[in-house]
């Protein structure tokens, strides 16, 4: 019997312990009135984007990509969406590629994000996005700039 309130007890302060380093984390992290916009976010799942040059494959880049919410959207409602923010950036990247012409290993972060906050935008309506970031570039392999054939 003992050895049962022991255990319910020290489980109690556990989580009354976790709960209230939380709630201090969030404080820390939040705005001036205590509120937090932690976790106002969606990360799109990596996507291969294709390099192109002079009309040619010749890379991919895998890139991270994350979208940053307003603190009134409705973050769970706009995670759903996901799978539509990822399909637009697909389009987007094989419609016009965001080749980067000085390095065949990255993609052009500012036209990516550009374009893609308007589509994002344009899928769930203004006055919820803040902005998209681009978090990582990874290339599939290391390309030089290839010679042109003359």
């Amino acid at each position: 019997m003992n050895r049962r309130i022991l255990l319910t007890t020290s489980f109690a302060m556990a989580v009354t312990a976790a709960a209230t380093a939380h709630a201090s984390e969030d404080k820390k992290e939040g705005n001036k009135d205590g509120k937090s916009d932690v976790g106002q976010y969606v990360d799109l799942q990596p996507v291969g984007l294709p390099i192109v040059f002079n009309r040619q494959l010749v890379n991919y880049v895998f890139v991270y990509v994350r979208i940053n919410l307003t603190s009134v959207a409705n973050a769970s409602k706009l995670r759903e969406k996901e799978p539509f923010f990822r399909d637009a950036l697909v389009r987007l990247g094989h419609r016009t590629p965001f080749t980067l012409e000085s390095d065949l290993s990255k993609i052009d972060a500012e036209r990516l994000t550009a374009t893609l906050r308007s589509e994002v935008i344009r899928i769930v309506g203004p006055g919820q996005i803040l902005s998209v970031v681009v978090t990582s570039q990874a290339p599939r392999r290391r390309v030089n700039k290839p010679r042109i054939a003359a």
